[in-house]
């Protein structure tokens, strides 16, 4: 079984909490990452969006775009609305042959807003979340014919938050919207991570290798604290350094067969936990945990074709 292991560059930049972040070039945080032995980066908000400007950096570092986040707005959104802002999206991850772009729903979502506790989360009726997977899995088949698959995140603070409600989202949407599966963030929501892999082992198209400070989280007060304010906390790190058993995870992938990505994906203050050294701390346990599970990794970057 063959294994891809890629970064956010979230560990260097954090788009919502301007505090978290180092002040480094796009290059220099792909020759970071790519020194500590990853071959992939999901996109941010310091790469171009001209595929002509993008292959050269991505040539020059080794390393292939591996993903990136698109803020939907389905719960709520217009379809239409959805497909314009996603269309640029599609044509420059169709130029740099990325494999997905990764489907993280922003309506009714308090994730990025650091005054609304984690208690307030929104929540979703069964019609409304049977409604809501009916469009998701259209406007994912619509993505997929324009030759760009989406994979859906589950994430904190948003409408799909809990194993229950991704249970649901998955119960009632299609094949036509496959899984982004975030182990960090279904720990954080209290799910059981090797259940949920179980599950929807079949939809799974790409997968978040996030670690959680159970220490951290478990000291929050949900009524007074926001998803951001866990984040500034440490709430995440990289496998290795964190409380999930990575071991079992990895190898309840490869016991159902998943092969593609593995993301390190793990927004934390870089002055206290340097970007790079995270980054091989992350490899490393990564690197063992796939060797045992029969993961071959792949260690070519940009493709030479």
């Amino acid at each position: 079984m063959k294994a891809k292991l890629g970064m956010s560059p979230i560990a260097w930049w954090n788009d919502d909490l301007a505090e978290l972040s180092d002040d480094v070039s796009l290059e220099e945080c792909l020759r970071q990452s790519r020194s500590a032995g990853f071959t992939g980066m999901e996109m941010g908000r310091r790469f171009p969006n001209d595929p002509d400007v993008m292959l050269p950096i991505l040539k020059a570092a080794d390393v292939t775009l591996c993903g990136g986040w698109f803020s939907g707005t389905l719960v709520d959104g217009e379809m239409a609305d959805n497909k314009d802002r996603i269309q640029p999206m599609i044509d420059l991850f169709k130029a740099v042959n990325a494999p997905c772009i990764v489907y993280g729903e922003v309506g009714r979502s308090i994730q990025g807003d650091r005054s609304k506790p984690l208690a307030t989360k929104p929540k979703l009726s069964d019609d409304e979340i049977k409604a809501y997977a009916k469009r998701l899995t259209a406007f994912g088949e619509w993505c997929a014919e324009q030759g760009m698959p989406l994979s859906y995140h589950h994430h904190m603070a948003a409408v799909v938050e809990t194993e229950p409600e991704l249970d649901a989202f998955m119960r009632y949407s299609g094949a036509g919207i496959p899984l982004l599966l975030d182990a960090g963030h279904l720990a954080f929501a209290g799910g059981d991570v090797l259940r949920a892999i179980d599950n929807h082992h079949t939809r799974i198209s790409h997968v978040h290798v996030k670690d959680v400070r159970m220490s951290v989280i478990d000291k929050l007060d949900r009524t007074k604290q926001s998803f951001l304010d866990a984040v500034a906390l440490g709430a995440f790190t990289v496998p290795g350094d964190g409380s999930l058993d990575f071991g079992a995870i990895v190898q309840r992938f490869a016991d159902h067969g998943y092969e593609g990505w593995f993301v390190v994906e793990a927004e934390q203050d870089p002055k206290k936990n340097p970007p790079l050294r995270m980054a091989e701390v992350g490899y490393k346990e990564l690197m063992r945990v796939m060797t045992a599970a029969g993961y071959t990794v792949e260690t070519q970057g940009f493709p030479n074709a």
